[in-house]
């Protein structure tokens, strides 16, 4: 019995590894022009995959822009990159982002925030169900 194995290797090169990517968590702050008098922004955090900080925020950069709205009625304007943060580890339950909130009236920011909570769920729903 002849038993024969093959086994392909690769061509040497020269080429340097490929680079580590990192994980970035951005802040993108759009200004939300109306005409009511009202000033309005919408902060948007996003997670970005970069080799470095400095292409992370070229990236989150270009999105920016990218997203900018073109809408008549109430255009989104990019204003900047608000913050950005290397997230280390990728893991179940990290903590991402978090802010202290200060309120007249703890039971009303109770209610809301149950209210709140039964909405984000009830859509989160209709979008799997999308999907």
């Amino acid at each position: 019995m002849l038993l024969v194995a093959c086994f392909w290797l690769p061509a040497a090169s020269n080429q340097q590894p490929a680079a580590i990517m990192n994980w970035y968590l951005v802040k993108l702050v759009f200004q939300i022009v109306n005409d009511n008098g009202t000033a309005q922004f919408d902060e948007q955090m996003r997670l970005i995959q970069a080799d470095e900080l400095e292409w992370a925020v070229e990236k989150a950069s270009v999105l920016g822009w990218l997203e900018q709205s073109g809408d008549t009625r109430h255009p989104w304007r990019f204003i900047d990159v608000a913050d950005i943060r290397r997230v280390e580890v990728l893991e179940d339950g990290i903590q991402l982002c978090a802010h202290t909130v200060e309120v007249e009236n703890a039971e009303d920011y109770i209610q809301l925030t149950k209210l709140n909570a039964a909405k984000a769920f009830q859509l989160a729903q209709q979008q799997e169900l999308v999907v």
